[in-house]
């Protein structure tokens, strides 16, 4: 398989709303997965068009696409990609499961898009591929939907009174999602009823997707929204200014633990230290019950130098740069799916919750 991706300069649709995370196209020259360039924002809104596995892989491992129901996305159009432009498809498959450890999404749509090839046989593989990607977009949309009903009803009940204060890290909108995402979805349902008085969006470092895309997100809804760096959510905290931590997660091991982008960890710990709900939103395609406990999730090593070429440190500085931390199920107030709610979180719940 050839690397070919190449880069193009576009518009929101509509002017108003994010650019699709990823869409798929067929031009005369043959299928294609376009990508928005997640790198690149939020200043400049660029894509990239990915004519082939390798393309694909690259653009994950860079982050060009994240977030784990979109990776979940990528990974079935990847396989559909390789069966339409006649590629090993056993081979596309494996490199697209490896690209990323930690989010289970990937390798789900990854075996279910080549489950549908290898069901179909070779002459209808490819649409039978295509087809599952596609199912696999649609079903995240609804996810999301029914998490933000799910999550703004939970937050009511938690919360009464409205007019809340919600600090999320990382980034859980549309540019992870088929719909609006996961925690972000539940936050923007809060904001078109008139419930958002502020969202806190933490830098999230190194490569700062709450402040490069999460303020993205918010400030194309309207949100009122203001960052901070990571380091002053305890001082938040303290000062009595968070109503409720809303996050996304990468893998939910079988017992509850949550793997999610680091620092969410520290979070879980402040919000129980000053009685804030702690809630976790993600499809329950993140759910993995093959995995037991927090200590089983492979947490994905960045290079240091996303540490080391932001922060300003001596020539050969070492850096420590997991990509994500777990948070054990008891300092979870709540996960939510969009096939309701389990709290409290226990691997007794969640598993009843996943076979639903």
């Amino acid at each position: 398989m050839g690397d070919h991706l190449a880069q193009s300069d576009v518009q929101p649709q509509n002017g108003v709303g994010v650019v699709p995370a990823l869409r798929w196209e067929e031009p005369p020259e043959g299928p294609v997965l376009v990508l928005l360039d997640q790198t690149r924002l939020p200043h400049d809104e660029a894509e990239l068009v990915c004519t082939d596995v390798q393309a694909l892989v690259a653009a994950i491992r860079s982050l060009a696409v994240r977030g784990a129901p979109v990776l979940g996305l990528a990974g079935a159009y990847g396989v559909a990609l390789a069966a339409a432009r006649g590629y090993d498809v056993d081979e596309a498959a494996e490199l697209l499961a490896q690209a990323r450890p930690t989010a289970v999404n990937l390798g789900y749509g990854v075996r279910r898009a080549a489950a549908a090839y290898r069901a179909a046989g070779v002459e209808r593989g490819p649409a039978a591929a295509l087809a599952e990607a596609k199912a696999l977009h649609a079903e995240d949309a609804a996810a999301s939907t029914a998490m933000a009903g799910h999550g703004s009803r939970l937050l009511a009940e938690l919360v009464p009174g409205g007019g809340y204060r919600i600090l999320t890290h990382c980034n859980t909108g549309a540019l992870v999602s088929g719909g609006e995402g996961t925690a972000l979805a539940v936050v923007s349902a809060v904001h078109r009823s008139g419930e958002l008085r502020r969202l806190w969006v933490d830098e999230t470092r190194p490569l700062f997707q709450g402040s490069r895309l999460t303020a993205y997100e918010a400030a194309r809804a309207g949100m009122p929204y203001t960052l901070l760096a990571d380091s002053a959510a305890g001082s938040l905290f303290a000062a009595g200014e968070v109503d409720a931590v809303l996050v996304g997660a990468d893998r939910i091991a079988a017992d509850g633990s949550v793997a999610n982008k680091v620092g969410t960890y520290p979070l879980a710990v402040l919000a129980r230290h000053h009685g804030v709900p702690f809630l976790v939103v993600a499809p329950v395609t993140s759910v993995d019950l093959a995995t037991p406990d927090g200590s089983s999730i492979e947490v994905e090593q960045r290079p240091a130098s996303e540490v080391t070429d932001v922060a300003p440190s001596p020539l050969g500085a070492q850096a420590y740069n997991p990509a994500f931390d777990v948070t054990p199920p008891d300092l979870v107030t709540a996960i939510v799916t969009e096939n309701g709610v389990i709290s409290p979180v226990t691997a007794e719940s969640l598993a009843a919750l996943r076979e639903k």
